[in-house]
């Protein structure tokens, strides 16, 4: 999200989205490019841009969005009661719930709590259901210091791996997984599939 004067502009990366400040991409154009006065750029490729011409505050909704500090968890919560049926995997994809988490973060914080991404949102116990809400934030920030620090991929557990670093299992990967259709890595040793007859 970027507050101007006069508007703002919403940018999602989608699948193959990326940014670059004062360079630009061999080979491709820019989604959106923004010029500073002292001659520094920013330019958004492979990315969805919204333009929003009232106020932030009227339009988005900052409890949603993991990283921010109005982020409401027992909205979320209730969010995804709202909606048993759901997948875990696309439940954290949806940004109406969990705004900022992708496709990595995803991955991982299943991975985490050790939840298959089959799981049926209504199946999870509410013990681990909060566990998905916590770790969703919580992972959102890791994942943000670790890409600060270009150590971002030295920290995946799963996401793009083959073995399991919790028990050395085989690594599953679906190519599109859930109604989101997005990639997905876990383990079926260590993260359970907790079904809907099983449900607390």
């Amino acid at each position: 999200m970027i507050e101007c004067a006069q508007c703002s502009v919403r940018i999602h990366f989608l699948l193959f989205g990326s940014y670059r400040i004062n360079e630009d991409k061999p080979n491709a154009v820019p989604r959106l490019r923004l010029e500073f006065s002292k001659g520094q750029r920013l330019n958004f490729y492979a990315c969805s841009v919204q333009f929003i011409d009232r106020p932030l505050d009227e339009v988005y909704d900052w409890t949603a969005d993991v990283m921010n500090p109005l982020w409401d968890a027992a909205q979320a919560r209730r969010k995804l009661r709202a909606a048993p049926g759901m997948l875990a995997a696309d439940a954290l994809l949806d940004q109406t719930i969990f705004a900022g988490v992708g496709n990595i973060i995803k991955n991982e914080v299943l991975h985490r709590v050790r939840v298959h991404p089959e799981s049926e949102v209504g199946a999870l116990p509410a013990r681990k259901l909060g566990e998905l809400v916590t770790q969703a934030r919580n992972y959102s920030f890791d994942f943000y210091t670790w890409k600060k620090a270009f150590v971002l991929k030295k920290n995946y557990q799963v996401h793009t791996k083959t073995s399991c670093p919790r028990d050395g299992a085989p690594l599953q990967y679906r190519k599109h997984l859930g109604k989101t259709g997005r990639r997905a890595f876990f383990c079926e040793v260590c993260q359970r599939l907790y079904r809907p007859e099983e449900a607390e």
